[in-house]
């Protein structure tokens, strides 16, 4: 506070990293002049001077679900965990309601954690039905559908049970029941899931070709905003594409992952004047396995080889030098060869007696 009596209130926030989206509007309209702070992110508007930037840049994006749980079915007793995923900016909070219409929350049968997972620790049979995954942020909100269905309870195993055979598709065992609706639910998750007529195509190994409807009836179009990330990490990719296109190549992507990708329309709202934008539609699509080219052999490996080869011609050579020394001995009854044999040499003895050297015996 400022003055006597104190009637200004001064706010200092000079040096902090601010992230200028809609939430910082009430701050843009402020009448001040001697500060200096910078916007830190969005990207678009990173290490721009805060009090420069228009009103209308300061844009929120709804939040869009790229990620929910397949149909599950799951035995009366066991656990079930339904998931949902959505980004936005600001990030969206993911809440809860069960198919009674009640907003679920942590309690000694379930636990809902910050990443969106709604976790059931003991399933009953009233559990079952659509539950509904709502996705919220400052520009509005998400849903989507999570269908869970409880089945009886697993029949009693007996205690010297020794049976390790896998449960059939009748048996109560079973995740997932045999019906149609799970069978189709099953392929369409195994296959790329397309929303509102985005479609990935002629996706190889490290590339992807994205096409999405025209949107002639939102007006004021300014461009497209597609927005990607991988199975393997949370970082959101962005990529700004001009307002009169339809496809765009997406390149430089990993191979052998899933990804997840949402287009957005970027428009100028009528009503407020602000910049706006609208999910045109969301796709999931995997990229190919890298191929490993088959070449020649590493220069280690073939020289480690040659070396090996030339070893063993060379102990091979050795032994057979020796081996015919050996047989063109005994041909020649223990003399070497290119020599006549001759009698071996008397020897001569000498006796000595008391210290004399006598002749030797005849």
């Amino acid at each position: 506070p400022r003055g006597s009596p104190a009637s200004a209130l001064v706010l200092a926030f000079g040096g902090n990293p601010l992230h200028c989206n809609c939430e910082l509007v009430w701050l843009r309209r402020l009448a001040r002049e001697d500060d200096l702070e910078a916007c830190a992110s969005p990207p678009a508007l990173g290490g721009r001077y805060f009090w420069a930037v228009g009103e209308e840049e300061f844009v929120c994006e709804p939040p869009v679900v790229t990620h929910r749980s397949p149909p599950l079915a799951v035995p009366a007793g066991r656990p079930a965990a339904l998931r949902c995923r959505a980004v936005g900016d600001p990030e969206p909070r993911v809440r809860w309601v069960s198919p009674q219409g009640r907003l679920l929350g942590n309690s000694s049968r379930a636990r809902a954690f910050p990443n969106g997972t709604l976790e059931l620790l003991v399933t009953e049979p009233g559990d079952g039905g659509i539950f509904t995954c709502i996705a919220a942020n400052a520009a509005g909100e998400a849903t989507a559908a999570v269908e869970l269905t409880v089945g009886p309870p697993p029949p009693p195993q007996l205690a010297n049970s020794t049976s390790c055979d896998p449960p059939r598709d009748g048996d109560p065992d079973a995740l997932t029941p045999p019906s149609a609706a799970s069978a189709s639910a099953k392929a369409a998750d195994t296959g790329p899931s397309t929303d509102r007529g985005v479609q990935v195509t002629e996706h190889g190994a490290t590339a992807a070709l994205v096409q999405w409807p025209d949107q002639r009836p939102i007006p004021g179009i300014r461009m497209y905003q597609i927005q990607y990330n991988s199975s393997a990490d949370d970082i959101l990719v962005y990529r700004m594409i001009p307002a009169d296109s339809r496809s765009f190549l997406l390149t430089d992507l990993a191979s052998g992952r899933a990804y997840d990708l949402c287009v957005l329309a970027v428009y100028e709202d009528s009503a407020t004047g602000l910049t706006a934008t609208r999910p045109v539609g969301c796709a999931r699509f995997s990229t190919e396995p890298a191929l490993r080219p088959c070449g020649a052999p590493h220069a280690p490996f073939l020289g480690g080889t040659m070396i090996i080869a030339l070893g063993g011609v060379i102990v091979a050579s050795v032994l057979v030098f020796i081996f015919v020394l050996l047989m063109r001995y005994k041909v020649h009854g223990g003399q070497p060869p290119g020599k006549a044999k001759t009698p071996a040499p008397v020897s001569s003895v000498c006796s000595q007696t008391n210290g004399a050297l006598g002749p030797p015996p005849t």
